[in-house]
């Protein structure tokens, strides 16, 4: 059986965990913690990085930081996962959504500005399977309007947009560390803050809304409660295990990228003839192989497909089902515009196999098993 999915493992995480525990520190902040969000920092160029609790807890923060109001608007794609929404809604707000584009699965950054009214505050762009939003056009709307970009960048550590990192571009990145991530801390995130004005106010929040990280740094003598805030500060054990594979982030990223590579070339026929469509990435994005996917001709297809690769051995997924259909995504949100491609598109793509370890031989036998659908 080929897994869809097995948790990156490099071989070093027991022997920092073991590490991490003979230091006595294992709640957090400690010697790995600072060694996680110094590698991040120095890797995307942002200003400040938090190691978090999870991705859903970065977006949480930053909506925070953002100061969403009840009764602000967020515009995201309604094509992603519950967490960018939610983390909005649980300010109050309401979620604007709009359709995406079919070659990146982004967010139809030419539909952004049509879905601006007096009670926006935010754009959440959504980096999908690692390939950037239009950055450039979205940077200058939320310019003109004075509005906070809040990027979703789950997918995307390793990306970038015209040689930046992804999720460095708005106020705020979010990043992912759950075990279907290409470095994984079982579950965990880090929170890219890309003005140094605002990462105390951010340490403040991560730590319950007191001034801890300031004593732990020598620079008060005792900690007190300051803000609101919460307990968004990720064990030490967890940061060990994600230490050993950022150690090695070139290597892994390499081995996918490998893997990605060989389906494509060996897809691109059944995309010629019409069969499939495979990932587009433009030129200007440098993306990191989080996934690779198929577009079918449509559900009845693609379910097809599901059950035919699970018969040969081969594990493959659907992905998001559109927010906006959802009973939560009616109750707190509303589609701006019309869903030409949104539904149509999540209901042709199919994830295949695609983790550290995996080998092009086993690349080769999916796309074998593919090809013989076809037929």
């Amino acid at each position: 059986m080929i897994s869809f999915n097995i948790p990156p493992y490099i071989g070093k995480e027991m022997d920092y965990i073991s590490a991490a525990i003979k230091n006595r520190k294992i709640c957090g902040d400690g010697e790995f913690t600072k060694k996680c969000n110094k590698w991040i920092t120095e890797k995307t160029g942002t200003k400040g990085t938090l190691l978090t609790t999870s991705c859903t807890h970065a977006l949480e923060m930053a909506a925070i930081l953002a100061d969403i109001q009840p009764g602000d608007e967020v515009i995201m794609p309604s094509y992603t996962f519950v967490s960018t929404a939610n983390a909005f809604v649980l300010r109050g707000a309401k979620i604007v959504f709009v359709d995406i584009r079919p070659d990146t699965m982004n967010i139809d950054e030419k539909l952004i500005e049509a879905a601006i009214t007096p009670k926006t505050k935010a754009i959440a762009p959504v980096h999908y399977a690692g390939v950037g939003c239009e950055m450039d056009t979205i940077m200058d709307i939320a310019q003109r309007y004075g509005l906070k970009v809040i990027e979703d960048t789950a997918q995307g550590i390793m990306s970038e947009y015209k040689g930046q990192a992804l999720g460095t571009f708005g106020d705020f990145g979010c990043l992912s560390f759950h075990e279907t991530k290409n470095y994984s801390m079982g579950e965990g995130g880090a929170l890219l803050i890309n003005s140094s004005e605002m990462i105390e106010k951010a340490e403040i929040i991560r730590e319950k809304g007191t001034d801890r990280s300031k004593f732990y740094r020598g620079q008060i003598d005792k900690y007190t409660w300051v803000d609101y805030g919460s307990s968004y500060l990720p064990s030490e054990l967890n940061a060990a295990y994600l230490y050993a594979q950022l150690e090695n982030a070139d290597m892994i990223n390499d081995s996918r990228l490998s893997c990605w590579n060989r389906y494509y070339e060996n897809l691109s026929e059944l995309k010629d003839v019409g069969k499939i469509d495979i990932p587009f990435v433009p030129a200007y994005c440098k993306h990191n192989a989080h996934m690779f996917y198929i577009k079918a001709k449509d559900i009845e297809e693609r379910s097809r497909l599901i059950s035919f690769l699970k018969e040969k051995g081969v594990g493959s997924v659907f992905h998001y089902i559109p927010l906006h259909s959802s009973p939560a995504g009616m109750k707190f949100g509303r589609f701006n515009g019309e869903d030409v491609y949104t539904t149509k598109e999540s209901e042709r793509l199919l994830r295949l196999p695609m983790w550290y370890g995996l080998t092009l031989e086993n690349v080769d036998y999916v796309c074998e098993c593919i090809k013989e659908f076809y037929k």
